[in-house]
């Protein structure tokens, strides 16, 4: 497809992930939709040194800076260049699936008018290798984005559709204090708008490298839930209650193991059920210590922390 101006923007916040940045930018060069019919904006937040080489290999790509921490106000500021009507927005660790661009055009076009796209998101796994245990575990458990749009609302911010006018009526994303997407999704809806899920616009995500990084992972999300809670003495016992169900969840969401058809096989099947039984046991335990302690959220030094360590940051899950 040819086009003399570009028909959607895509807006890619990154923070010292040059290596997932090469393999976004490659995914993304590899559109079925013509490359001239869509911009690509990268939106540095803080890195220790520029991604200007990643860039400078795919021709045409904007290179922008943002200093207020966080993929909220680097997105934002990704919007604020932006040439087109239409805003995709999705992650530096993010791979793009050939017909992501193209799919999301296609079903926005046709869309009633206030109508957000959210797509797919699944864990990227290497051809002819072994499935490790995060995989398996997230493969089941990460990035449900037909649950966060269908169920709760909100769509994730790795693989997101908006037309320019509607960002512009719900305002800006937030900043690391809260969950810039689900804090943004709840705006959204208070205006009025709809979020679709389009089972056919599908970016991949690679799985967390290490346990910690997964860890790190909830602390900021649990993190986020105390800064949003109102911290009445009722709220408090409910929060409590909350973890020992969380503690408990595993009982049934091996269910949800056994049944999904995200992985194949006895032994991916128990790897999961494994990360899942430790992961629920450690979320229950920091509800807990962070309603006492009260820690700032510390999203740019968290990640650069994690990143210096050998793995790659990913999007909320």
């Amino acid at each position: 497809m040819k086009s003399e101006k570009p028909l959607i923007s895509v807006i890619i916040p990154h923070l010292n992930q040059p290596d997932g940045l090469e393999a976004c930018l490659r995914s993304l060069a590899s559109q079925t939709l013509g490359r001239s019919a869509f911009e690509v904006i990268v939106v540095d937040n803080g890195s220790t040194s520029l991604p200007l080489a990643v860039v400078e290999r795919y021709p045409g790509t904007i290179l922008l800076q943002e200093a207020e921490a966080g993929p909220g106000p680097a997105r934002n500021r990704g919007v604020q260049a932006a040439s087109t009507d239409i805003l995709a927005f999705t992650d530096s660790d993010c791979r793009a699936h050939p017909d992501w661009l193209s799919c999301a055009l296609r079903t926005l076009r046709t869309a009633p008018q206030r109508t957000i796209l959210g797509g797919d998101v699944r864990i990227w796994h290497e051809p002819h290798t072994t499935i490790t245990a995060l995989e398996a575990y997230e493969c089941v458990f990460a990035y449900r984005f037909k649950l966060y749009i269908e169920q709760h609302g909100f769509c994730g911010t790795g693989n997101l559709v908006v037309r320019r006018p509607d960002f512009a009526d719900i305002g800006p994303f937030r900043g690391i204090d809260v969950a810039e997407d689900i804090e943004w999704g709840r705006r959204a809806r208070a205006a009025g708008y709809t979020f679709r899920y389009v089972p056919g616009v599908i970016v991949f995500h690679p799985a967390r490298q290490s346990l910690r990084e997964l860890l790190v992972k909830w602390d900021r999300h649990i993190q986020h839930a105390v800064n949003a809670g109102n911290k009445t003495a009722t709220w408090q016992v409910q929060w409590v209650f909350r973890a020992l169900a969380i503690l408990l969840s595993p009982a049934v969401d091996w269910g949800k193991v056994v049944t999904s058809d995200r992985i194949r096989g006895l032994l991916p099947r128990t790897k999961a059920i494994a990360v899942l039984m430790a992961i629920r046991g450690y979320r229950a335990y920091k509800m807990v210590f962070l309603l006492m302690a009260r820690k700032e959220v510390r999203w740019n030094r968290d990640l650069m922390a994690i990143n210096s360590s050998g793995s790659n940051g990913a999007p909320r899950n």
